[in-house]
């Protein structure tokens, strides 16, 4: 298709796709003339991409070139995927929010807590790099979490841990049978990078919905205790 009706079936405006072409993000069509361009499905989709992990997502277009590169470099080994997505987002997102500042020497309540989050690690389990961005937001929110008074190490965190197990091989699962390696680098971004939002949510939502039940619960035994009373 050319470019016209590449925008027309994306809902994405033609100065747009110029644009993400421009900065990386999408290939160039195939040169039919000097200034006339082919559009196949395989823009379509990388295009649907960009546009979640921007529109969607909210990552910049530097974030998300990153993680286009990324995916579209490493289509083989989806473990070394998943690590390079994660990666590449936690990495550009660090630099942007840092500007030209030099990074700040890890705190000593940082350290206590990567202790903490190591030890987590051997009891149930589970196979992480020393250098996993995940592992060092781990160490850094229980930190944040000592600081302002909670009791927090890696007993507190048990629980959700193994709650955060289960969701893990949901996700993995979403993988199998997957031979195109396009669709499993969009399902591996989907997994890592979209899915976050829904999953908060799903979590404040099941907060709210226990609230009131724990609520309604305690109303409906108390004319009982009053009338023993």
């Amino acid at each position: 298709m050319l470019i016209s009706e590449f925008s027309r079936r994306s809902g994405v405006s033609i100065p747009t796709i110029k644009y993400y072409v421009r900065q990386g993000l999408l290939e160039p069509g195939r040169a039919m003339t000097a200034k006339r361009f082919e559009y196949g499905e395989r823009h379509m989709r990388r295009l649907r991409l960009v546009r979640a992990l921007i529109g969607v997502r909210g990552l910049s277009v530097r974030a998300a070139r990153d993680v286009v590169e990324t995916v579209f470099q490493h289509r083989g080994d989806i473990h070394e995927m998943l690590g390079l997505v994660l990666g590449a987002h936690r990495e550009t997102a660090a630099v942007e929010s840092a500007g030209a500042a030099e990074p700040a020497a890890p705190a000593a309540g940082d350290q206590e807590a990567a202790a903490e989050v190591t030890a987590l690690l051997e009891r149930i389990g589970w196979r992480v790099g020393e250098n996993s961005p995940a592992r060092e937001a781990l160490a850094h929110a229980l930190s944040t979490l000592r600081s302002l008074g909670a009791e927090a190490d890696w007993r507190t965190l048990m629980p959700y841990a193994e709650l955060a197990q289960r969701t893990a091989a949901l996700d993995l699962d979403g993988l199998r049978g997957v031979d195109d390696p396009l669709e499993r680098a969009e399902r591996a971004v989907l997994l890592t990078l979209m899915l976050e939002p829904a999953l908060l949510a799903l979590r404040r939502l099941a907060q709210e919905g226990e609230s009131a039940r724990r609520l309604s619960a305690a109303r409906e035994s108390e004319p009982a205790r009053q009338h023993a009373a």
